[in-house]
């Protein structure tokens, strides 16, 4: 005993300058002083740590603020004794201390610093901390949200250094998973209008970065806005007193109640800070029986409300680590002729050993395994916690050396589990009505049906002379043309439902060929004919012989011509621009109930890379064709021609069918998007064109010859009709009928008046028989009057009497060759109706 007293009187004294951070905005002084000067008392009794040395610790209150801390630093430089090492508390004061410290050749040794900027070894060439980095959370962050399947997440921070070199981290560490930072939100001392902007950006597992008073700030906030509950995963900073959401707060409007409602489940991550197994370090104390002596240190403070209570084991551990390097530094400073007591701030030589033990420290200690990466900055696990019914519960560690994450599997979640990153967002394709498409089916599979009757009724009649002057051949194309373009309905109505997006693209193909090439046919067979009809009726009038004379060779090139156009058209776009599946996004669409998802539609569409400049030549060259057929249709209205016997029914085709695809085109275009309209419109258009060309050039021949029995031959037709076999010629038969009539009865009204003249005419020829006696007896009492003479003309009547009659009683000739000129026994026929004596007639 009177040896250890002895000892201890000849013990030199080691300073160390400390920078408590007693108050402000992190009092973690309250407990790391304590646990400090522990640590201290228990090395200065140890005989095998520094048995020559005595550690004492001169410390002042720098309150966390960067300016007290810098005149108190002055202090500790210029005042009496020289301290060997400098130990500030908070990050912001030990950015201050570290970058001054190598002007002194002084080590820094922080036991509460977490900022990651001091991990730069150019700007703090001396600095060591047993806390590790703030960026140690970030792995463990990056670890949750890959196990939690979240790749997009959210942060809100404070503007502090310390804070905003953790985030820049984080941001290179998540783009290094392929998770992406959706919303990035800062403040400086109200967080009102940050948290604002979260909400409105959707924003669901969000990563805070702010110091406890901030924190209360955020969350009452947060409160206000309804940012929490099952849709919502906050990960805030461990270090936290546990009941920080409880403290009153006059910066804060909202109760403890409303505060524990909106903090309900959020994560934390936090170093582990105490060992959590049984171990006896260098100190030859457990964990547990570390706190014991703290808490008899504190007096029975209540530890939450201890400011620091969780860094103690820090504070407790860099204490050791520091005696366990001076210790290390006296065996190479004695070899070198040196001793600690000889250090002064000039003194490089026994800084660089003092540097170099530290930075091969590694031991146990209460806080876990202490040992230093290059920064200086201490390696450590994570502890990740949950708060679960107000209070925090573990649920896992994460060893970043070795990447292991150790789960407990108690994590709870106000939903059924983890919520999504952001809105579930389900994407749905939008698929053609099946009623629509069957219903659509069937008008064409009965239009092909007509078709194929239309055909074989015009192939069988072919040899008749009016299915001949109406060109069947090209009626036979018009007929084929119309069934292709209805076989052009079903794959315009088969889409994903049907096939597999592989086979989609032949889908396409089989559109585009059967629509194009039915078009051709049908349409290019109908304008062929009414080009001819006008090109031959409107030549001059010294080419009229050649009128009736036509080469159907000529007709057949025209539509071969017109088929191989859309042919090689039809194939240069399949080589150059081929025909692809492409997908359009709507809207996304809220479902009806309180689910987190939204439904996104998408459409399938036939389409190429260029496809507007497609659809434009083709549509214009189509659309040409279609007015020019409507010109010659209106143009040889009123032609009349034995060669092409049904061109005004063809007109008439061509005049709906060109009406129809100028209107379907555009609106299918504008439609296209709407998959039922587009369809209904589009295949209708089709079916309404088909039907009506097939009516009008087929159904009017079908009627003749079902009446008229015109079947097999032009002779029976002839026999059975005996007028022409055009329409032409019948209509010219019906005219002649009717004049007919006409003339009939003028005749008869003729005849009547010629009886009533006859008998007017015999009435004179009596009343004159019966006055000649009479006239001859006067003759003889008078004899000398001259003789009457035989003039001719003394014998005629006075002006508008009718002729004396001779003995015969012959009639004048005009009336006496009536009998010639009428005939009221019998009817006037056609070949007596000579305008020449038509016109006598009336006369």
């Amino acid at each position: 005993e009177d040896y250890s007293r002895a000892h201890v009187v000849s013990k030199k004294k080691l300073y160390i300058g400390a920078l408590f951070p007693m108050s402000g905005g992190w009092p973690g002084g309250q407990a790391c002083l304590p646990a400090a000067q522990m640590a201290l008392d228990l090395v200065n009794k140890r005989t095998d740590i520094l048995p020559d040395y005595e550690l004492e610790l001169i410390y002042y209150d720098s309150m966390c603020d960067p300016g007290e801390a810098t005149k108190l630093l002055y202090d500790l430089l210029y005042t009496e004794p020289i301290k060997i090492l400098l130990m500030p508390g908070c990050s912001s004061v030990s950015t201050l201390v570290a970058e001054a410290a190598r002007m002194w050749n002084l080590i820094v040794l922080s036991y509460g610093s977490s900022s990651p900027a001091l991990s730069n070894r150019q700007r703090f060439p001396t600095f060591f901390r047993t806390h590790p980095s703030a960026t140690l959370h970030n792995p463990t962050r990056v670890q949750l949200f890959q196990k939690w399947k979240w790749t997009k997440i959210a942060t809100i921070q404070q503007t502090t250094e310390v804070f905003t070199s953790t985030l820049d981290d984080l941001e290179q560490r998540v783009k290094e998973a392929g998770i992406e930072i959706s919303v990035r939100q800062s403040f400086l001392t109200d967080p009102a209008v940050a948290v604002k902007n979260l909400k409105r950006q959707d924003a669901r597992i969000i990563v805070g970065l702010f110091y406890e008073t901030e924190a209360r700030k955020v969350f009452c906030e947060v409160y206000k806005e309804k940012l929490y509950g099952k849709k919502y995963v906050w990960f805030l900073i461990g270090w936290y007193a546990d009941n920080w959401f409880k403290i009153k707060d006059p910066s804060i409007n909202c109760t403890v109640e409303q505060m524990t409602e909106a903090v309900e489940g959020h994560v934390t991550t936090e170093i582990v800070m105490l060992n959590p197994e049984t171990v006896r370090g260098a100190s030859n104390l457990t964990s547990q029986e570390f706190l014991a002596q703290l808490m008899s240190k504190l007096g029975g403070k209540n530890p939450e409300e201890t400011g620091g209570f969780q860094e103690a084991p820090l504070a407790y551990d860099a204490v050791w680590a520091l005696a366990l390097a001076l210790n290390k530094t006296v065996g190479p400073l004695k070899a070198k002729g040196r001793r600690l007591e000889d250090f002064n701030y000039n003194n490089k030589d026994i800084t660089a050993e003092i540097y170099r033990a530290l930075n091969t420290s590694s031991f146990e200690g209460v806080s876990g395994h202490v040992v230093f990466d290059a920064q200086g900055s201490r390696m450590a696990w994570t502890l990740i916690e949950q708060l679960q019914g107000g209070s925090y519960k573990k649920i896992g560690y994460f060893d970043m050396t070795k990447g292991n994450l150790s789960w407990y599997g108690n994590d709870r979640w106000i939903g059924s589990g983890p919520p999504a990153d952001q809105t579930v967002v389900i994407q749905k394709f939008r698929y053609l009505s099946q009623k629509l498409f069957v219903s659509v089916s069937v008008f064409a599979g009965l239009g092909i049906l007509m078709g194929i009757v239309c055909l074989t009724f015009n192939i069988y009649n072919s040899n008749v002379r009016y299915i001949q002057n109406s060109q069947p051949y090209l009626n036979n194309m018009t007929a084929v043309g119309c069934m292709m373009a209805l076989a052009a309905v079903f794959p315009l109505g088969i889409d994903g439902l049907h096939v597999r997006n592989s086979q989609f693209p032949v889908v396409c193909q089989f559109r585009l060929w059967l629509l194009g090439l039915g078009f051709s046919l049908a349409y290019g067979s109908m304008f062929t004919k009414i080009w001819w009809v006008h090109t031959v009726f409107t030549k001059k009038d010294e080419k009229k012989d050649k009128r009736k004379h036509l080469e159907p060779w000529k007709l057949y090139a025209t539509v071969g011509a017109l088929l191989v156009i859309d042919i090689l058209s039809l194939m240069i776009w399949q080589i150059v621009d081929p025909l692809h599946i492409t997908v359009e996004k709507f809207t996304k669409e809220a479902p009806k109930g309180d689910v987190d998802q939204l439904i996104e539609p998408l459409l399938q569409h036939c389409s190429s890379e260029k496809m507007n400049t497609w659809l434009g030549v083709v549509y214009g060259y189509k659309g040409l064709l279609l007015l020019l057929g409507i010109f010659l249709a209106y143009e040889t209205k009123s032609v009349s021609t034995e060669k092409i016997n049904d061109h005004r029914a063809v007109g008439m085709a061509i005049y709906n069918v060109s009406v129809l695809c100028m209107i379907t085109a555009p609106v299918t275009m504008i439609l296209s998007s709407k998959q039922d309209a587009s369809f209904a419109f589009a295949s209708l258009a089709i079916i309404f064109s088909v039907y009506i060309t097939l009516v009008v050039l087929f159904v009017p021949k079908m009627r003749r010859l079902i009446t008229r029995g015109e079947w097999q031959s032009d002779q029976q037709e002839t026999m059975k009709t005996g007028s022409s076999t055009n329409n032409n010629d019948e209509e010219k038969s019906r005219q002649l009928e009717r004049e007919n009539k006409e003339l009939q009865k003028i005749i008869q009204e003729k005849e009547e008046r010629v009886s009533e003249l006859r008998n007017q005419l015999s009435e004179r020829q009596a009343l004159r028989s019966r006055k000649r006696p009479t006239s001859s007896n006067q003759n003889h009492s008078s004899p000398s009057l001259p003789a009457p003479q035989n003039d001719p003309k003394s014998l005629l009547p006075p002006p508008g009497y009718p002729l004396p009659a001779s003995d015969n009683h012959s009639l004048p000739p005009t009336f006496s060759n009536s009998s010639t000129l009428y005939q009221p026994d019998g009817k006037i026929n056609r070949n007596n109706c000579h305008p020449g004596r038509l016109q006598l007639l009336y006369k």
